[in-house]
């Protein structure tokens, strides 16, 4: 599932993530941000009109603001990621 849709509140981790959707400087910014494959993520709130605006995540124990179609090239897994097993 992509991160736009995870449900809020539900921890999850870093599947995938599609860097040829984003451009190099907006990848670069998230790679910063500590988002790469196993990463957990969580997010956190819609915001935006209708809730289609940025969504505010949790990535590790930082916060960041994500512009959504940024969100939508984030592949996400809920459970136990498989190296935990």
């Amino acid at each position: 599932m992509r991160l736009t849709e995870l449900p809020l509140r539900q921890p999850a981790y870093v599947d995938l993530i599609d860097w040829s959707a984003l451009s190099a400087s907006d990848g670069q910014r998230l790679r910063e941000f500590g988002l790469c494959q196993g990463a957990s993520v969580e997010a956190l709130h819609h915001g935006g009109l209708l809730g289609r605006g940025p969504i505010a995540c949790k990535v590790g124990r930082m916060t960041i603001a994500m512009r959504r179609n940024h969100a939508a090239a984030i592949s996400v897994c809920i459970g136990p990621r498989d190296d935990e097993t």
